[in-house]
């Protein structure tokens, strides 16, 4: 018996250590990557990849080193590291042993398998990689894998009111299909992207339809020869002083990856335990209004349940923590004109809602989960009191929240597109903050090719600070 409590003892302190946040864990590579150290930062996940194979948070390793690689222009490199987060995800096989033991602990036990929204923004930093390199072809290839994830996602999810639909990631498929002149495709894409737009975004994340999008879906609409859907859509925006203006130079697409996405931290609720009649328990918290019942085994003949000494216990659950937007307007200058660069993706409030959306079946595993190590801990008591308090005081400390996500993907995604002439042409990029007054300027400069695309993405890693985490 002695060494079985030294074996529990020592599972505790192994504990002790593994009780902070993801955040927290990376905090090395956090403070080089948020100050913008990007070498520095690449040089820490580099010191980490001979142990990352069998960890079960390659995945998030493997989408960070791509952003990072990506933001440094390594672009091939990027890629390889974001290619084999698509075929984690794609290859995915659950694993039972896991998966139990994080039933009877919690589910960091289990390997990170991305949110909805992650599984989509890993080909948009793909697709982005291959068009800076200007192959257009590799990055049609990720616009049919975003379209294959799109379906899966829309078939996930039955209720019209939760995400299951990407308007961002239909515009950027336009803008790749434009880019490749297949104005038909295109069209389809920008019409898709608008209606999402529309239905969803307006209401769910306050996010409208971008007025770029708008001016490229009649541009594709009257390069396709679709003639009465480019009247009709003038007619809707109240643009019907619209005219296709051809362009003898070529154009710039410039996106804005704004801020960091929100963090994951923990929350804790205390349950109340109500018994019923036969082996039901009600787990209630009267301040938010909750109520789970359970029907657990019942032994009729003391008429009692392995639960029945529970009164109360607590339970620990996700939420995100917004990392707000530091600047909030941005603009290019190109001669003498401004353009204005819109909000096309939140991604925060995407996460945020997702999240939401599956609360209740986090509830429940969750509850399940604590139901479980209650019973493991009432079995113990019967055959000794002191292994069942070590059983107890064991679950309490593995009691967390799985507080994993991508946190180097942007708060928000803006974008615009601007004609260029031919030759050497200046761009300049503004950022204000109106609430602090400060701005900053980026100057870009290209040689542009009559009919050419370029592309072209700025992350700004600032965002306010925040004290609550």
């Amino acid at each position: 018996m002695i060494n079985l409590y030294k074996s529990l003892i020592f599972s505790i302190l192994l504990l002790f250590t593994s009780c902070a946040t993801y955040y927290e864990v990376n905090r090395e590579f956090n403070a080089s990557f948020e100050k913008g150290r990007l070498e520095e930062a690449d040089n820490v996940l580099a010191r980490k990849e001979k142990k990352i194979e069998k960890s079960k948070e390659r995945l998030l390793y493997y989408l960070n080193r791509g952003v990072v690689l990506s933001l440094l222009g390594e672009y091939r490199e990027s890629n390889e590291y974001l290619e084999k987060a698509y075929l984690y995800t794609e290859d995915y096989r659950t694993n039972y042993l896991n998966e139990a033991a994080a039933m009877l602990s919690n589910p960091t036990f289990t390997a990170y398998r991305g949110e909805d929204h992650e599984n989509l923004m890993v080909l948009y930093y793909k697709a982005l990689n291959y068009l800076k390199l200007g192959e257009y072809d590799n990055a049609l290839v990720e616009c049919r894998r975003l379209n294959i994830r799109l379906n899966q996602l829309s078939d996930k999810y039955k209720s019209e009111k939760k995400y299951q639909q990407d308007a961002f990631i239909h515009t950027l498929m336009g803008i790749i299909y434009d880019a490749k002149k297949d104005y038909n495709n295109a069209f389809i894409a920008y019409r898709n992207a608008l209606d999402i737009y529309r239905n969803d975004y307006q209401e769910m994340f306050n996010v409208h339809a971008p007025g770029q999008l708008k001016e490229d879906l009649l541009r594709t609409a009257y390069l396709t020869g679709f003639m009465d859907e480019y009247e009709l859509f003038k007619k809707e925006f109240g643009m019907e002083d619209y005219k296709y203006e051809p362009n003898d130079g070529g154009t710039l697409v410039f996106f804005w990856n704004n801020g960091l996405g929100p963090v994951k931290s923990e929350w804790s609720i205390n349950f109340a335990v109500l018994h019923g009649a036969g082996g039901v328990v009600n787990f209630t918290n009267d301040e938010y209004g909750f109520n789970f019942p359970f029907t657990v085994p019942y032994n009729e003949e003391d008429q009692s349940t392995s639960l029945k000494d529970l009164e109360f216990f607590r339970v620990a659950f996700p939420k995100y923590t917004e990392r707000p937007e530091y600047y909030t307007q941005g603009s290019l200058q190109a001669g003498n004109k401004s353009y204005n660069l819109e909000l096309a993706e939140d991604v925060n409030a995407i996460a945020f809602r997702s999240l939401r959306e599956r609360m209740l079946k986090e509830f429940g595993k969750a509850l399940l989960r604590v139901a479980l190590k209650k019973a493991a801990e009432h079995g113990a008591r019967k055959e000794d009191e002191g292994l069942g308090a070590a059983v107890g005081f064991l679950n309490a400390l593995t009691e967390k929240a799985d507080t994993r996500n991508w946190q180097t993907l942007p708060h928000s995604i803006y974008y615009t597109r601007v004609p260029l002439d031919q030759g050497q042409e200046k761009v300049t990029l503004m950022l204000k903050s109106p609430q602090t007054g400060t701005s900053h300027e980026e100057v870009f400069e290209y040689q542009v090719q009559k009919g050419e695309t370029i592309f072209q993405t700025y992350s700004a890693l600032d965002y306010k600070s925040v004290l609550d985490w």
